[in-house]
């Protein structure tokens, strides 16, 4: 059967150049730390990368600290801190944080302390981008890193989270990205790799991956492949909004990412739509995909002010570079048929509820 992956916010397909940089390392046989000749080859491979991605990022390669993945940087960088953030902060940032920071109607957070605060760049979910305070002590890149021109020393940030598997890298490596003479204890303590900020021999061939994906990505980003893929998510709103004028699109008058649709169908559960776009071959999602498999009400737009009728109802459609023009098609088709037989259910429902209070008024 065929199927169409429109969920590229939970993970990117693996890119060909992270694929071949990959293999290329698995060659390599030695470890970064030692000082002989296979030694000197896998370090060179390490570092190799680490410009690939400050290049990409607009970072130093001093700035690079390699990790399992952007949950463990977010770790690294908020464990021991009294930081605050806003509940529409992904779960990695959010565990370490009080969330006592507010957020509107449109998603906007209320920064008052921004040396004490962490602040997503873009939302996973609804794709809103934040205007970043002056001086934020930590920024979650990820969702924007290689879908926008962005650079690490613009945000001015201290430190900013980033993760390879977003970006059509492998999964299992991240990176946390500090500004130079930032106090940081390691978390993760032995051998001292990665500036004795993360211990531990570093996994090459995911690192070798991350920075052939890094400079794909932003590649990607100066061709202008993302607005192409603008394009192709305004064509999908526009054609739901002929189709149910009542769904809602989070954050349309705002900015946000490029390829992100969050959209509210408020009474029809968005579990429901997305196993019934599964089995029509469409890969799409209710909200964020690191709750361990988990679909329940999206706390980003119960943050956001939404009631209950509508954080049980996002569906959450995240395009990417090989997305087509018949994948949305066939999207919309999917949908709308579900759809109508959704709302000819809920209408019955609707008048057997009235004929009821009728009888018994």
């Amino acid at each position: 059967m065929d199927r169409a992956y429109l969920d590229y916010n939970a993970s990117a397909p693996l890119r060909s150049e992270a694929r071949q940089a990959m293999v290329q390392a698995m060659d390599c046989v030695g470890n970064p730390s030692s000082v002989h000749a296979e030694g000197r080859a896998a370090k060179a491979i390490l570092e190799r990368a680490r410009e690939q991605i400050a290049q990409a990022l607009g970072a130093q390669g001093a700035d690079i600290i390699f990790t399992s993945g952007a949950t463990e940087a977010a770790g690294l960088a908020l464990h021991g801190r009294a930081f605050s953030c806003a509940d529409v902060e992904h779960e990695a940032v959010r565990a370490w944080c009080k969330t006592d920071l507010s957020v509107d109607k449109q998603g906007q957070i209320a920064v008052h302390k921004p040396e004490r605060s962490a602040v997503q760049l873009a939302n996973s979910e609804t794709g809103i981008l934040q205007t970043l305070p002056k001086g934020v002590a930590v920024c979650d890149m990820t969702q924007a890193f290689g879908k926008l021109p962005v650079a690490f020393n613009w945000t001015g940030a201290q430190m900013g989270l980033i993760s390879a598997h977003k970006i059509g890298g492998p999964k299992g490596i991240g990176a946390l990205v500090i500004k130079r003479g930032t106090e940081l204890a390691a978390q993760i303590k032995g051998g001292g790799q990665e500036m004795g900020r993360r211990s531990g021999t570093e996994n090459l061939v995911g690192i070798a991956g991350f920075g052939a994906a890094a400079e794909a990505a932003i590649r990607d980003v100066e061709q202008g492949v993302w607005a192409h893929v603008e394009k192709l998510r305004n064509i999908l709103e526009n054609s739901i909004e002929q189709i149910s004028a009542s769904t809602i699109f989070i954050g349309k008058s705002r900015p946000r990412l490029p390829n992100t649709t969050c959209m509210v169908t408020q009474g029809w559960k968005g579990e429901t739509q997305v196993m019934q776009m599964d089995l029509a071959g469409l890969a799409v999602s209710a909200g964020s995909a690191c709750s361990s498999g988990k679909v329940k009400e999206s706390r980003v737009l119960r943050a956001m002010g939404f009631g209950a009728s509508s954080t049980g109802s996002a569906l959450r459609v995240s395009l990417g570079p090989e997305t087509r023009q018949k994948d949305i098609d066939w999207l919309v088709e999917s949908w709308s048929k579900q759809y109508k037989k959704w709302a000819a259910r809920a209408m019955t429902a609707q008048n057997e509820q009235e004929t009821l209070n009728g009888n018994f008024g």
